[in-house]
């Protein structure tokens, strides 16, 4: 019988740690979810709130991220109102042929072979690399960056990383209004806010592996 207590105590004492650890693992794991869907509504309400600037602050050069034609049409229409020396467009399809962004891109043949540069950066990462050498190569010491509202605070934080201290001014392309919280009711925007802020997690935490020291919320520090 004392052998049969003794062997039920050294199971409970065994159980109880356990059993505090898997109630730790859950409140952690709960506030990591709560955190995560908490973050996800000040990003969205950050996107909400970006908007085009009527007149745009002028930079040495002007740089483009590939995505969608209104970014290029964007990005054409300030380097014709001379907010930029330059143009690049980051990130252009390798089957594409430099004739056909001097097409799509409304630009004549004058201002495509005097001011325009293209690479072909296949992601964001490699876009804030290649616009970092394409700036040095140039000495340019501001930009204007043009992307759609969504994809701006990771363009910047990743521009941010290797600019080497260059101004970057955000010049966000909006396509869908979200400043009211229809992000909330309309599942396409749901889909892509979801999905970059989920990227911009990464790269936060990518960066803060690596030791990068300016890493800041929504990357609005660029902005300035």
């Amino acid at each position: 019988m004392a052998d049969s207590v003794s062997a039920a105590g050294t199971v409970g004492r065994a159980v109880r740690p356990r059993g505090r650890t898997l109630r730790a693992v859950f409140w952690v794991a709960g506030f990591a979810a709560l955190a995560f869907v908490f973050g996800f509504g000040l990003f969205s309400s950050h996107i909400g709130r970006l908007a085009t600037p009527n007149e745009p602050q002028d930079a040495d050069a002007i740089i483009v991220l590939t995505g969608g034609q209104a970014r290029i049409d964007a990005a054409v229409d300030l380097l014709k109102a001379g907010k930029g020396k330059r143009l690049l467009i980051s990130g252009v399809n390798p089957q594409t042929s430099p004739e056909d962004i001097q097409r799509f891109s409304g630009a004549d043949e004058a201002l495509f072979s005097c001011c325009i540069d293209i690479d072909r950066a296949a992601d964001t990462v490699a876009n804030a690399m290649e616009s970092a050498k394409w700036m040095s190569a140039n000495a340019f010491g501001s930009a204007i960056l043009v992307t759609n509202n969504y994809h701006m605070p990771r363009s910047l934080l990743e521009m941010k990383r290797f600019g080497a201290g260059a101004r970057i001014l955000p010049y966000p392309v909006v396509n869908t209004r979200i400043d009211r919280g229809e992000w909330l009711t309309n599942t396409d925007a749901l889909r892509v806010l979801f999905t970059e802020y989920a990227k911009y997690i990464a790269a936060v935490a990518r960066d803060a592996f690596d030791g990068t020291p300016d890493a800041a919320p929504f990357a609005t520090a660029a902005a300035h």
